[in-house]
């Protein structure tokens, strides 16, 4: 008999069994190296959750907060009413002006303090079926009065108060007053510091945690600021500014690229 090299039983590697034993370790090898590609992609996106990173370092917003009082307040009263001619709708509206001027001085309000809008006056059309009849059934007449004062404590508690000329039969609506900071620029420089060293804070414990050290600032972007009531949660992308109340909360943020060593 002759020897043939290809032969199971003259060399043992080329034996069945161990021919499918290496075709197992090859595809365990191949799942392994999937495997292994899929864990980083996936560490590389919840990585990405903290703080974005590209060659040069890492990117980490930084933000501050501060509370303030308003120290401004505008209050806008409209007084608007119908009657059936536009002399009675102008006459009422003047002498209901007059009554809100009053209550306004009386309460304490700077005469200098108080803007009268002009007076517009429109006819109220009647419509049958949603088609206009040609028909005037009334006259509306409007005018604002607009108050303008530094004193907001007063103009808060005369807002609270303004239902005592509505029992009077004064038609006027009160669209509340809005309440203004005017040391928002004051305040702005001091936010931008807190807030950078707030973003530096967060890229230490970042870096930290995988080993590696912060290093120079190589990029810095300032966000919008956001002026809301105390405790709210409320952003905007252009900024938010609430005017409904006197007391507020003034936050910064700030984008921050650092080297990373």
């Amino acid at each position: 008999m002759s020897n043939n090299a290809n032969s199971p039983f003259t060399n043992p590697s080329n034996s069945p069994i161990i021919q499918i034993e290496r075709r197992k370790a090859v595809a365990i090898i191949a799942a392994a190296a999937i495997l292994a590609s899929s864990l980083g992609i996936g560490l590389a996106k919840v990585g990405s959750g903290f703080a974005s990173r590209n060659s040069n370092g890492i990117t980490v917003t930084g933000s501050a907060k501060t509370s303030a009082t308003a120290d401004n307040v505008v209050w806008t009263l409209n007084v608007s009413l119908s009657r059936p001619t536009v002399a009675a709708a102008v006459t009422k509206v003047g002498s209901d002006v007059a009554a809100v001027t009053k209550y306004l001085t009386d309460g304490g309000v700077p005469a200098n303090e108080i803007t009268l809008g002009s007076v517009s006056t429109y006819g109220n059309e009647e419509f049958v079926n949603g088609n206009s009849t040609g028909r005037i059934l009334n006259y509306r007449a409007n005018r604002d009065v607009v108050v303008r004062s530094k004193n907001v404590e007063l103009i808060a508690k005369l807002s609270q108060g303004i239902g005592s000329i509505l029992q009077a039969g004064v038609s006027v609506n009160n669209y509340g007053p809005q309440y203004y900071i005017s040391t928002l620029p004051s305040l702005r420089p001091k936010l931008l510091e807190e807030a950078m060293k707030d973003a530096k804070i967060r890229a230490e414990a970042i870096t930290r945690a995988v080993g590696g050290k912060v290093g120079s600032v190589q990029a810095v972007r300032a966000g919008v600021f956001q002026v809301t009531t105390p405790d709210s949660t409320m952003t905007s992308d252009g900024g938010a500014y609430d005017t409904s109340s006197i007391e507020k909360t003034v936050t910064s943020t700030v984008s921050v690229t650092f080297k990373v060593n």
